[in-house]
């Protein structure tokens, strides 16, 4: 059986991982999630930042950590009281997938929330972005994961002119090739691309001017040579 390729890091990835990395140390938001390795708490944080943002999910976070302090007893809750304690968050669906996950660990796994990605990813709710995030901000795993936000800073960067079809594989192998191979570094590079594309990469505009990693960017370098362009423009990409 051929053996599988190592997806090979694109032009720049380097300098890249480097400015992102000196960049996010200083900048990077004291969220309560960062503070913890615990799989529990990160999961839920993943299921809560679903689709919502991350101001609201802050006072979510402590509260419902305080009703369910682990997965044992978040599994042992009733159903309908889960719901009420996710009342407010929106998209219930979230709050049951997260219910059945966390009774299904105590059933199928002896309590513990898998490491492997692959294993995470049978878990009620869990995609491949949350099974490599648990993988990495959890159990320090050199995985990556790639959310709405991580995409479009690896589009932008690397492959601005990437057609739509294949695009998702693309961005996956990419982040495969550039994530760093020491534990605790992918942990902080995983946090900081997610980082960038929440301040500063944005949907709405890519603020080049004030990108920390500018000169590593396919995009960052061609607003250089082209100052009177709006940076606004960028967001079409």
């Amino acid at each position: 059986m051929p053996r599988k390729s190592t997806p090979r890091a694109p032009l720049h990835a380097a300098e890249f991982r480097r400015k992102l990395l000196t960049w996010f140390r200083r900048q990077g938001r004291d969220l309560p999630w960062r503070r913890t390795r615990d799989p529990y708490r990160v999961i839920v944080s993943e299921f809560m930042l679903q689709q919502t943002q991350v101001s609201r999910v802050e006072g979510y976070y402590h509260r419902f950590l305080e009703r369910y302090p682990s997965v044992e007893a978040l599994a042992g809750a009733p159903a309908e009281v889960v719901r009420e304690s996710w009342e407010g968050l929106g998209y219930y669906r979230r709050a049951a997938n997260l219910h059945r996950l966390a009774q299904e660990v105590m059933r199928e796994h002896g309590g513990v929330i898998p490491a492997d990605p692959a294993t995470l990813l049978r878990l009620p709710g869990v995609g491949r972005y949350t099974a490599g995030a648990v993988a990495s901000f959890a159990y320090e795993r050199a995985t990556p994961a790639v959310d709405t936000n991580v995409g479009r800073v690896l589009r932008r960067a690397f492959h601005p002119r990437l057609a739509r079809l294949g695009a998702e594989r693309r961005l996956w192998e990419t982040a495969a090739a550039i994530v760093p191979t020491r534990g605790k570094t992918a942990w902080a590079f995983n946090q900081a691309i997610m980082e960038l594309g929440a301040l500063v990469c944005t949907a709405r505009v890519a603020r080049c001017g004030g990108c920390p990693v500018r000169g590593a960017c396919k995009t960052g370098r061609r607003a250089a040579m082209s100052p009177m362009r709006p940076e606004s423009t960028m967001s079409a990409l």
